[in-house]
Order: structure tokens, then C-alpha cells, then sequence
């Protein structure tokens, strides 16, 4: 192998590095937990790992102006792969000041009518279906409808969250990401639910 083919090498795989690095740093975001409003999914220290890219929106008719041929069936926008759905743990800036992030889980989408009866959750008239571990709260909460642009939110420690129940709703283009997975401390290293 000659000097310049070493070169050559070396800095394809510089480049691949960089685009790399990049990547990551566009698709994925770093978050500390703060508080005990997650537990007993997160803990106060666990650092995770959040996946911005998931919910990540375009706007549909800029789209159909720059790709020949293609025609969106709605106006308005499209999501990368998905919108936040009930059960995801998300990120997100915090309704009365953007500049602090929060950690929640949603349990009610857009339309949804969200209310709660004796510390039970009830979604468009049903109990919400809980696959992971909450500490149950007592509070009562009347019916919220809603909107095409809002989520509602809770901490799985509801009676030790300040949440959707007492700021209102989070707006779609507040959600920064969903949780993909805790990687800080090593012992708690893995994925929520």
C-alpha cells in the first residue's frame, strides 16, 4: 500500500466519521432526569437518550412544490414516521417557558376528550390502558377536549407531577422527542415503557 492510498483511506474514513457524528447529533438529543415526577419509570440522574427524528414533521405542500409529480392528499404537515401517541414518554419545552425541558408520559392525542375520576384516567369515555407502572393519584379532573395541536401529559408518580392537569395541555411543535432509552446510569441501562 503506497502513502497515497493511505491518505486516501484515512480520510474517507474521517468523512464517514464526521457524517457520522452529524447524524447522531441531528437525530438524537441527551436528557438528565430531574425530580421524582417519572418514577417509577425514571429516576432523579438517569440520563436518556432521545430520538428526535421520530416525530419529526415536514411541511406537505413545500414538499409538493420542490418533488415533481408529487401531490400531497391533505395541505398541512407530515410526520417523519409518527405523531406522539398515548404511552410514549416524551421530551419536551415546557408550556409556560421554553426554555426548560420536561419529561412526561402522554396519555391523551389530538381529539381525544381526557378526564379523571378518583385518580383513574379515562380517555373518550374508557379507563386508560396502563402497560407500565404508575403510582396512583386521587385527584378528579373534569373533561378536556383536545385540540388538533395538543397533547396531555403525566408523570407515572401522578401524585408527586406537576403535569398537563395543572399547566394544560402541550402544544405538537413543543414535543423536542420520544425517550428511546436510558443510558446513564449503567446499572439502569435499557429502554422504558
Amino acid at each position: 500500500m503506497n502513502e497515497r492510498s493511505w491518505l486516501r483511506e484515512l480520510a474517507e474514513a474521517a468523512l464517514v466519521g464526521v457524517a457520522v457524528f452529524i447524524a447522531i447529533q441531528v437525530a438524537v438529543v441527551n436528557f438528565r432526569v430531574e425530580g421524582s415526577s417519572m418514577q417509577p419509570t425514571l429516576q432523579p440522574g438517569h440520563y436518556l437518550m432521545v430520538n428526535r427524528l421520530v416525530y419529526f414533521r415536514l411541511d406537505a405542500e413545500r414538499l409538493g412544490e420542490i418533488i415533481p409529480f408529487w401531490r400531497p392528499a391533505a395541505p398541512g404537515e407530515v410526520h417523519l414516521a409518527r405523531r406522539p401517541r398515548a404511552g410514549d414518554v416524551v421530551v419536551f419545552d415546557y408550556p409556560d417557558d421554553r426554555q426548560r425541558q420536561f419529561v412526561k408520559r402522554v396519555v391523551g392525542a389530538p381529539g381525544d376528550t381526557v378526564a379523571i375520576a378518583g385518580g383513574r384516567v379515562i380517555v373518550n369515555g374508557e379507563p386508560l390502558r396502563q402497560f407500565y407502572q404508575v403510582v396512583p393519584g386521587h385527584t378528579d379532573m373534569h373533561p378536556v377536549r383536545l385540540g388538533a395541536d395538543e397533547y396531555f401529559v403525566l408523570g407515572d408518580n401522578r401524585p408527586g407531577s406537576r403535569d398537563s392537569r395543572h399547566w394544560g395541555t402541550v402544544p405538537s411543535d413543543h414535543i423536542i422527542g420520544k425517550v428511546w432509552a436510558i443510558y446513564w446510569p449503567q446499572s439502569a441501562w435499557g429502554f422504558p415503557k
